[in-house]
Formats: C-alpha cells, sequence, structure tokens
C-alpha cells in the first residue's frame, strides 16, 4: 500500500467527502481532499528536510492523507474515530502490521482537543499529549499551520464567526524549515481590520503550543511571526 493508491482508495475519499460535508454543516473551515493532500505533503516535507528515512516520509503522507476522516463520524474525538477508521481500512491492505499501527497512532494523537494542548500552560510530554514520535509530530505540525484564506467556504461575510475569521484574514502564510539550525518557522501575514490578535490566539494559542511540543520531538524548535513580529 502507498501513498498514492491511498490518494484513489474509495473508502478513504468518500469518509473525507463526508467528513468535509458535515463540517460544512456546522460551520467548520475547508477539510477536504484539498486540505489532506496540503498536510500529506507538508508533513512529508518536514521529514524530508530533517534527513529521515523514505519509508517514515511514505508513512506520514498515508496518514496525513487520511488523518481527517473522523469527521465522518463526529467532529467530537474525531482523531481517535479517525484511527479507528484508518485500522480498518489498512487490514484489508498488504501494509506491515508495525506499519499500520505507527499511521493509526498519528492519526489519533494528532488533535488538540485530545492531545491537550488546549491549556495555555501545556508544555511537557504529561500535559500535553501530542506527538509522540517523528510521523506523529510531522503530522502535527503539518496539520496545525494550514492556516489560510482559502479554507474559508463561499458564504456571507456577514456570517463568519472567528474561525472564519481568523482564517480569512490570513493574507499569506509560509511554513520554514531551517535545517541547518533545525527551526520551524510559521510566518503569517494578518490583516488586522478583519481579525484581532486575540481572536487569532483565543483559537490558535493551543495549536501553536501543540506545534512547539512537536517540534522538540523532531530536535527542532517552532517559532510562530505575525505581521513580522515573533510571538513564539
Amino acid at each position: 500500500m502507498t501513498y498514492s493508491e491511498i490518494r484513489k482508495n474509495e473508502e478513504v475519499l468518500a469518509f473525507i467527502k463526508k467528513g468535509n460535508a458535515n463540517l460544512g454543516a456546522m460551520g467548520f473551515t475547508d477539510h477536504s481532499e484539498a486540505h489532506s493532500g496540503l498536510v500529506a505533503e507538508r508533513a512529508a516535507e518536514i521529514l524530508k528536510k530533517f534527513g529521515y528515512p523514505e519509508k517514515d516520509i511514505e508513512l506520514v503522507k498515508i496518514a496525513g492523507f487520511m488523518h481527517d476522516i473522523g469527521n465522518a463520524v463526529n467532529r467530537s474525538h474525531h482523531a481517535e474515530y479517525g484511527a479507528l477508521l484508518a485500522n480498518d481500512i489498512l487490514k484489508k491492505t498488504d501494509l506491515p502490521l508495525e506499519d499500520r499501527v505507527q499511521i493509526v497512532s498519528a492519526i489519533g494523537l494528532h488533535d488538540e482537543s485530545t492531545g491537550g494542548a488546549n491549556t495555555i500552560s501545556a508544555l511537557s510530554v504529561k500535559d500535553t499529549g501530542g506527538a509522540t514520535d517523528p510521523i506523529s509530530a510531522a503530522l502535527i505540525i503539518a496539520d496545525k499551520t494550514d492556516v489560510r484564506r482559502s479554507r474559508v467556504r463561499e458564504k456571507n461575510k456577514a456570517t463568519f464567526d472567528k474561525h472564519d475569521r481568523v482564517n480569512y484574514a490570513v493574507t499569506d502564510t509560509k511554513l520554514k524549515i531551517n535545517v541547518e539550525n533545525r527551526v520551524i518557522s510559521l510566518n503569517l501575514q494578518i490583516d488586522p481590520k478583519i481579525c484581532s490578535m486575540y481572536e487569532y490566539f483565543e483559537i490558535f494559542l493551543g495549536r501553536m503550543m501543540m506545534c512547539k511540543r512537536a517540534a522538540e520531538v523532531l530536535e527542532a524548535s517552532f517559532k510562530l511571526t505575525v505581521n513580522g513580529a515573533k510571538v513564539l
């Protein structure tokens, strides 16, 4: 089983489509195949730049593409639901048991509501959960740094909630990986007329702290700059 095959798997695509439809009805931003593909490729790039083996890169791409299939069941605990669904799907393939368990584990650990990083003081492994190995770490960073205007669904701006405003306010986003200094940097340009910094951090602080911990698992540091100013 390869990443290319997973991208064409009918079950995986059906769960992504239904999960995205569910979240759309609830008012959430885009969680479509576009988001899944971006997360897969970004996670792979992180591991590739830091010199991890091709096998790990392939596994993180599979995990990245499948990471949100649990939204088809429920947004709450979608990481755990997604892990269980992924296990059932991957059981039908020729993927070795050890690799399947690795993918399932990464999916189950990726969400901040279950990873525990929604508390401001969450800094230790015991407190945060989240990343426990390079594959889960790269997946978390790739997922939580997908902040962009195009994730906001087509709707009247007057109906935007704070999640919509935060994503729509991002006019430019860049994830940079400094291999020599082992630094992962998320650089955002935010239009303050659309979203205040308070609103941004109200939603994203837990996710950024999760990225910080994940970077440590990769023996790197995570930095966030907004409008040119370092904030994390």
